[in-house]
């Protein structure tokens, strides 16, 4: 059910942080590496992942079991420092942690059901969540990423940092 309604809570989320945003031009450049670094995240992770075919344990995947969810958690931390309204930020980030538990969880489950053996040697190696950095050799691939329609992120990204900037300029 949450899985379902991540997407467009996300949307209304987003209307709703647009409109209770504050950014100034102080908070847009402390909240921009934050969230820079969360696409970045997410799209290496997009360039490995091929979703149910395989494992993917290199790249990002190599740090964190969820490196996705990292990296949206990272954009959403970045743009909650930039809007400037603790409402705005609890709505971005509180959101989190009920919704990525849930999901981890289900995820989890269903990638133990289909590579048991892999999986339970990988949870002994790399945490759920918060990274253990170390080399994991990746291949990221433009055509995986794309196939994974990660430009999406970018895409949202630059719309909502654009809007942020008018927003700060206007104000």
């Amino acid at each position: 059910m949450i899985q379902r309604l991540r997407v467009p809570m996300g949307f209304a989320i987003a209307a709703a942080v647009l409109y209770l945003a504050k950014p100034t031009g102080t908070l847009i450049l402390a909240g921009l590496p934050v969230a820079l670094l969360g696409v970045m995240l997410r799209a290496m992770a997009a360039g490995v992942i091929r979703k149910d075919a395989t494992l993917t344990t290199s790249g990002p995947y190599a740090w964190t079991r969820n490196p996705l969810y990292l990296g949206s958690f990272l954009l959403g931390v970045g743009f909650a420092v930039m809007s400037g309204s603790w409402l705005a930020s609890a709505l971005i980030v509180l959101p989190s942690f009920v919704i990525y538990p849930n999901v981890i969880n289900k995820e989890e489950a269903h990638l133990q059901r289909l590579f048991p053996a892999e999986f339970r040697e990988y949870c002994t190696k790399v945490p759920r969540f918060f990274p253990r950095f170390r080399s994991g050799q990746a291949s990221f691939s433009l055509k995986q990423y794309l196939a994974n329609r990660e430009y999406q992120t970018a895409l949202g990204f630059g719309a909502m940092l654009a809007i942020f900037m008018l927003k700060w300029r206007l104000i």
